[in-house]
């Protein structure tokens, strides 16, 4: 590893906050000065960060404008002298193809060429590639709630996807990622054929190695193998690569910021339409000092009495120090279109309550963009992972209180009260501990 190797530098584009932050903090928890950001970014763009992770907002996207908006921030936020990693959904959902096509555009309008890396695969929580296809829990992605629920397109085939978007890819099996029938064992060995296969695919012009992964220890073998390639390649993946690439040797650790205690509670929302967030969300209702408030479409579409006592019931909770715990709910089949209308009605109803918050935690990334856009937040520094999936940190501008996001899917019934518990002890001590 030479002395450029360890003052790497990162730049991580994602489609949605969560999954930007989810990335980040694989190298925010190894004490790099690491934060998200989004929309104009004015107090992030100063800041000389070790990894700077950027919400696209793109999620909602067509194609055309995804890549567009990504080909717009690649012109604004992409150095030299930083790593590109392309966050994408583990699921699929979103535009990944399109983002990946204009992401190899740009590049190799700068450079003569580009050279991608796609390994999906999240171990942690679930989520494997076989044979360039994702799986949910040894299950094809096709037969998931998340696909059934939101899917983009017709098959989770990654080269069949790529190729949708004018990509050539090829897949690097499972036995070539591990080496399976190599006469020797030695893991430096096992990377070095791994780079070298790498390299052969590079070699061909602009395109992607869609790498198969089932395990962690997969993943650190592609992480490894993609960084010592010359020129660097761009990685497209999900928070288990990030975590593969964190885990390499890097700069020295940064010391986690401290904040003021706050007597004021924690405010927990949960927007997200996924079963885990919403187990999650009966689990802690029943908690000692969670008070569950269930909030209707109607009362944060229309800006009118319901929705101010709404938020006049929300600051007198957070006012006694207790936890308000804020959910979205539906009737029969939901409608997807109204989710970002839902993010901004809840955002605009609680606006007048951010000077009460003491922490706040959000499921689902367009909830949490459009409720700390709305307070006046425009980045987080990320400090720590409370679970795979869910990121702690504080928050950068006109509030600053410790702040956690987790992905709408990811997690178990039991994840906000873990949750809960972390953002109470920052808030009240004032510091990650």
């Amino acid at each position: 590893m030479t002395a450029a190797d360890s003052a790497r530098r990162w730049l991580i584009l994602a489609d949605d906050l969560t999954g930007a932050a989810d990335c980040a903090i694989a190298f925010g928890r190894r004490g790099l000065d690491a934060a998200v950001t989004w929309g104009e970014a004015a107090g992030i763009a100063d800041r000389d960060l070790a990894v700077l992770a950027y919400d696209a907002d793109s999620r909602g996207l067509s194609g055309d404008a995804a890549a567009a908006r990504h080909a717009a921030l690649l012109a604004r936020w992409f150095a030299p002298d930083r790593v590109l990693f392309k966050k994408i959904d583990s699921t699929l959902r979103g535009q990944p193809a399109a983002e990946t096509a204009a992401t190899l555009a740009v590049l190799a309008a700068r450079t003569g060429s580009a050279f991608g890396i796609c390994a999906p695969a999240f171990p942690a929580t679930g989520r494997t590639t076989l044979e360039g296809r994702v799986r949910v829990d040894g299950r094809p992605l096709e037969a998931a709630e998340v696909w059934r629920r939101d899917h983009t397109y017709a098959s989770a085939d990654l080269r069949a996807i790529l190729a949708g978007a004018g990509i050539r890819s090829e897949t690097v099996s499972l036995a070539t990622v591990r080496g399976t029938g190599r006469g020797g064992d030695l893991a430096t060995d096992l990377v070095a054929d791994l780079a070298a296969e790498l390299a052969r695919i590079a070699a061909t012009g602009p395109a992607v190695a869609v790498c198969d992964a089932e395990t962690e220890a997969d993943l650190d073998r592609i992480a490894a193998a993609g960084l010592s390639l010359a020129p660097a390649p761009f990685f497209i993946g999900s928070a288990g690569l990030a975590h593969a690439l964190a885990a390499l040797p890097t700069a020295p650790a940064m010391q986690p910021p401290s904040h003021a205690p706050s007597r004021f509670g924690s405010l927990i929302v949960v927007g997200s339409l996924a079963a885990a967030s919403r187990a999650a969300a009966r689990r802690l209702a029943g908690r000692d000092g969670v008070t569950h408030l269930p909030v209707d479409p109607g009362t944060l579409l229309v800006d009118g009495p319901a929705r101010a006592a709404f938020a006049g019931r929300v600051a007198a909770i957070l006012e006694a120090g207790g936890d308000a715990l804020v959910e979205i709910t539906t009737a029969g089949e939901p409608d997807m279109a109204l989710g970002p209308r839902l993010a901004r009605g809840l955002a605009e109803a609680l606006d007048p309550v951010a000077c009460r918050i003491g922490a706040v935690a959000a499921t689902g990334g367009e909830t949490a963009a459009a409720l700390l856009a709305r307070f006046g937040v425009d980045g987080i520094r990320l400090v720590d992972e409370i679970e795979p999936g869910v990121s702690l940190g504080l928050t950068l501008g006109r509030l600053a209180v410790p702040v956690a996001t987790k992905a709408g899917a990811f997690g178990d019934a039991d994840s906000l009260i873990r949750i809960r518990e972390r953002l109470r002890a920052a808030r009240l001590e004032g510091r990650f501990s």
